[in-house]
């Protein structure tokens, strides 16, 4: 099994926590904080695309 290494959570006010990770191939992982074991795996552009997305106000029904 690939090893993730996550960052720090990411918490807005009134939303879940949110935790981005990657692995020594490049690979991106996002997962709810608490719940690693249960995550989304992409490239770590795609990740960044949609954080930016998600920040920019034009996904915040996702969260």
């Amino acid at each position: 099994m690939t090893e993730i290494t996550w960052e720090e959570p990411f918490c807005a006010e009134g939303n879940n926590c949110f935790r981005i990770g990657t692995d020594s191939e490049g690979n991106a992982y996002i997962a709810v904080a608490g719940q690693e074991d249960r995550h989304l795996t992409d490239s770590r552009e795609a990740l960044r695309n949609l954080i930016l997305e998600i920040k920019a106000g034009k996904a915040d029904h996702l969260l």
